[in-house]
């Protein structure tokens, strides 16, 4: 595939009690991002409703939607229509009992390129993810879209490096990070808007490629999301980044090529010792 310059474009919104005018809201977003020149779209972490982890509730297990199913249908045929590659997150029902947080990728001409399931699932007051999602299991796919090969981690994957490594060396581009991160109720005073975007930019950093990540906004049922979605070079560099606190769509041209070239300087890659690196696979070292 021949890499050069891509408009990589985030929609970062605020949602609703109405999951309906949340998914009317983002086709409107991708459709207009679309318009200005954007190739690749990603959506924010569960953009069809309110962040419902926030609470325990067994009703919620009724949101899970199988794929295929009526969103992703919706915006596979909006991919196809406008010729963009489409990152779309899902709460997926696999089976009874058995739900995953889960992003689709669908490609320019609106083919179904596949999906990666979250692997890293919080539990904290106001994330309690561990009781709506099953960790995933389908390690950490890349997608070879029209545009180039993208990576796709979710969220609570962005605190751990040795996820965007995997990605790296399967060969992508540019990793996209779909995202739900606000205030803290256990910590009020603590702001973790700028360690997320350094744990992201360093990822990017560390195995020299794009990184994109969107996050939604508002207060939802006393939470508030801060948005602060954004891309970032190769050598870590902010080519956008949003205002924070609004609905926006932020769109970045980046240029591929500009991968190789970072790594050529840094040999990263080249210069692991995965001979030394065995005790990773324990939860405990104990010496």
């Amino acid at each position: 595939m021949k890499k050069g310059i891509v408009k990589v474009a985030l929609i970062q919104q605020s949602c609703s009690a109405n999951q309906q005018e949340n998914v009317n809201k983002a086709a409107i977003m991708v459709t207009e991002a679309a318009n200005r020149g954007a190739q690749i779209i990603c959506l924010q972490e569960l953009f069809k409703s309110r962040y419902f982890p926030q609470f325990v509730d067994i009703r919620k297990y009724d949101w899970a939607e199988p794929i295929p199913g009526p969103t992703t249908e919706i915006f596979q045929l909006l991919a196809k229509e406008l010729g963009v590659t489409l990152i779309v997150s899902i709460y997926e029902y696999a089976m009874d009992g058995v739900y995953f947080n889960t992003v689709v990728v669908f490609d320019a001409d609106g083919s179904y390129l596949g999906k990666y399931r979250k692997n890293h699932i919080p539990e904290a007051p106001q994330y309690n993810e561990k009781y709506y999602f099953t960790p995933g299991n389908m390690n950490y796919p890349v997608f070879k879209t029209k545009f180039g090969t993208v990576g796709v981690l979710i969220c609570f994957d962005q605190w751990f490096p040795e996820a965007s490594r995997i990605v790296a060396l399967k060969g992508a581009d540019i990793v996209f990070y779909p995202s739900a991160i606000g205030s803290e109720e256990d910590d009020p005073d603590l702001d973790t808007s700028e360690p997320w975007m350094t744990v992201i930019r360093a990822n990017g950093i560390c195995n020299n490629i794009f990184v994109a990540a969107v996050n939604r906004v508002g207060e939802e049922e006393g939470m508030s999301f801060y948005g602060g979605s954004f891309i970032s070079g190769p050598w870590g560099e902010i080519l956008k980044e949003s205002k924070a606190s609004e609905d926006e769509i932020i769109i970045a041209s980046c240029d591929f090529r500009k991968v190789k070239r970072a790594r050529d300087v840094f040999q990263f890659h080249r210069d692991r010792r995965v001979d030394t690196y065995e005790q990773l696979l324990k939860k405990v070292i104990e010496e």
